[in-house]
């Protein structure tokens, strides 16, 4: 087999019967650079005998004719993610995918050692992080940080920076519930009864900003979430139909009012109809028309890019952003005494689903207008309230057969 062969810095000056500790190396073709056209060698030592450095070597030459060959890089841990995330950036993914990458990606960097050479990160190495991680946190965030750390060397691997993909075979441990912990969980999703719902809307109505009303009022009403709202265009509205149609989201992770972004929903079954009632049409017919007087008032300075909940004071016509809707039911739910409940604009969405499971409305609907695929706080929500109604069910049957 071509290359070559030796025994470095022998001491002793016997050759083959060096005496001294010295090892043999070899050094390969292993083929061209395609950059400069001229031919790359691989040299590696630290073999007893000659026969040794000649066995590895081959090894070598055989990945090489079946294309399984990669030659590792030296370069560190840190540095290749660096790169990476430029190249995942250019790829077209949503800013707050590439956010949430960028986060787990420092984790990564933190845990396994950014001084470290990429390729010196063991399967063993990998396994540890998941296992100490998953004892922090909840198994949803441990299962994103693997995702992304998949993605990372799985590139290495595609590349050839790496041999072996550390991720291969990685387990994300789930925490055992004990018996004493299902016995003693009672925490549910926090959501509203019909009649603390009705005070705050009333509230909202009677003593609130303009938005605070017809914003508050399509929440409980729709159960779509907050960014869904913010992102609504009156195009999206049909007044015949009385429909309301969800295809994107609000997004401005820094809170600056005019550089928000309008994205594609969180999932494809978020994009979605929902059907609403005259109440609704009518609160935002009524918007509507104080948007179109602060329209002809600021038409020099108005954003007019058609957003239904606009602002009608300051940067006018720019959507109402999340932090702000947010802010405003805080400050209402105070105002009836329920600031200490816990309570959030997330649940008006939970009470949304509370209200229809109360009046009898099936899951499947409910998961549906919602823009679900699978949610287990929505479902704990509505096996919660339809126990009662089980429970009637049960007493029903028991009292039908007990006239036997």
């Amino acid at each position: 087999m071509k290359g070559t062969y030796r025994k470095r810095g022998c001491a002793c000056g016997e050759g083959k019967k060096c005496k001294c500790g010295a090892t043999w190396s070899y050094r390969i073709d292993i083929g061209l650079d395609p950059k400069t056209g001229k031919r790359k060698q691989k040299e590696k030592g630290g073999y007893r005998t000659e026969s040794e450095a000649r066995a590895a070597a081959a090894k070598i030459y055989v990945e090489i004719m079946e294309g399984t060959f990669s030659q590792e890089s030296n370069v560190k841990l840190e540095n290749f993610i660096d790169e990476w995330l430029k190249d995942y950036g250019n790829s077209g993914v949503k800013p707050s995918t590439l956010a949430l990458r960028k986060h787990e990606a420092e984790r990564w960097k933190e845990k396994l050692g950014r001084a470290k050479l990429l390729k010196n990160v063991s399967r063993s190495d990998y396994q540890t992080v998941i296992d100490e991680s998953a004892e922090k946190y909840a198994f949803n965030t441990v299962s994103s940080m693997h995702r992304t750390g998949r993605l990372i060397f799985h590139k290495a691997e595609e590349i050839g920076a790496i041999k072996i993909n550390p991720t291969k075979f990685t387990q994300i441990p789930r925490k055992r519930t004990t018996i004493e912990e299902l016995e003693n969980n009672e925490e549910l999703a926090k959501y509203m009864e019909k009649e603390d719902l009705a005070k705050l809307l009333l509230s909202a109505k009677t003593s609130g900003k303009d938005l605070d009303y017809p914003a508050l009022l399509v929440l409980a009403y729709t159960g779509m979430r907050v960014g869904e709202l913010c992102a609504l265009k009156w195009t999206d509205l049909d007044f015949e139909e009385k429909t309301i149609r969800i295809t994107k989201t609000y997004y401005n992770p820094y809170g600056v009012i005019v550089n928000y972004e309008l994205l594609t929903p969180k999932t494809k079954t978020s994009v979605r109809t929902i059907s609403v009632d005259d109440i609704v049409i009518k609160a935002l017919i009524d918007l509507k028309a104080k948007q179109n007087v602060v329209k002809m008032q600021k038409r020099d300075v108005y954003h007019d890019h058609d957003f239904i909940f606009a602002k009608l004071k300051k940067y006018y016509g720019y959507p109402e952003p999340k932090w702000l809707v947010r802010q405003r039911m805080l400050k209402l739910l105070k105002q009836i005494g329920m600031d200490n409940e816990g309570l959030t604009v997330h649940s008006l969405r939970h009470t949304h689903t509370s209200l229809l499971a109360e009046a009898g409305v099936s899951l499947e609907a409910i998961m549906d207008r919602l823009g679900h695929k699978n949610d287990a706080t929505t479902k704990a929500v509505y096996l919660h309230v339809t126990k009662s109604k089980k429970k009637e069910a049960s007493d029903k049957f028991a009292e039908l057969m007990s006239g036997l």
